[in-house]
């Protein structure tokens, strides 16, 4: 009896992790989540735009520039912090934890929303780094690049941007395995 050959092997399939991303009014002191996005496990994406609340009124024009989200549109189609908080805990909670590429900016966003929510969050928040391989890392910027313009990608946006992450993610493991 022989064995199979290398070709009949299944290949383990990788798992999707779970990112993360949010557009702000703008960097610094007083700025606050504006749009979170959520690429999910299944390659599904969706994104919120958050209602500011009357004591956020930090906006920096330099930020709308590369959102595209105005002011009046967060006011007119945002949903209250409360609401998004509790769809992310939705959303997130049985998994318990997700990914960001800027966890500096991107917990304390989600901190001062949770916090204005008055709702503990019922997940973590871990930076995108800890799961790239040095390998990942030396070909992530190239395969991001490519990434965006194979598929079109629309930058600055929370959804995309957390499916951009994910793809690219992907990407580059199956390029480091592959090689």
């Amino acid at each position: 009896m022989t064995s199979p050959g290398p070709s009949s092997r299944k290949r383990p399939s990788v798992t999707l992790p779970t990112l993360l991303d949010i557009e702000a009014s703008g960097f610094g002191r007083g700025s606050y989540p504006i749009e979170i996005g959520l690429a999910r496990a299944d390659g599904s994406d969706c994104a919120f735009l958050v209602q500011p609340l009357d004591d956020w009124t930090h906006w920096d024009p330099k930020a709308e520039l590369l959102h595209g989200i105005s002011r009046a549109r967060l006011h007119r189609e945002g949903l209250p912090v409360q609401q998004v908080a509790r769809w992310l805990n939705d959303e997130l909670g049985s998994i318990g934890i997700a990914y960001s590429d800027s966890w500096g900016y991107d917990n304390t966003w989600l901190s001062l929303l949770f916090h204005h929510a008055g709702v503990l969050p019922a997940f973590r928040l871990e930076a995108l780094r800890i799961l790239l391989d040095e390998r990942q890392l030396a070909l992530w910027h190239a395969t991001r690049e490519a990434l965006i313009q194979e598929l079109g990608i629309h930058r600055h946006r929370a959804g995309e941007d957390a499916r951009l992450l994910q793809l690219t993610y992907l990407r580059t493991r199956q390029l480091v395995d592959n090689s």
